[in-house]
């Protein structure tokens, strides 16, 4: 079965930058030793500090799917309720 890949788009509102970017910041250390991570790499725009992107790799949908029930995640949904502009999430499968 092909991994899944996650490809993750937040888009912090101006004046919420600093607190979003710390909350997607702790999601990291808990997820990678998560069963099935096989990459969690979070990136910020250059040219828009707005925009955050997770690009992540897991083993199959079922491990990722425990990951989005994970306490971690459910206390960074809680932390930054009202800061997000845009979220939208791509579960995609690389193509050989």
């Amino acid at each position: 079965m092909p991994k899944l890949t996650i490809v993750a788009n937040i888009t912090a509102k101006a004046d919420q930058i600093a607190l979003v970017k710390a909350e997607l910041e702790k999601l990291i250390a808990p997820t990678l030793p998560e069963e099935g991570c096989l990459q969690y790499d979070l990136h910020q725009d250059n040219d828009n500090p707005c925009h955050f992107m997770f690009y992540e790799n897991w083993e199959s949908r079922e491990l990722w799917q425990a990951h989005m029930n994970s306490q971690h995640l459910k206390d960074y949904l809680a932390a930054t309720d009202g800061a997000i502009e845009v979220f939208t999430l791509h579960e995609m499968t690389h193509l050989d």
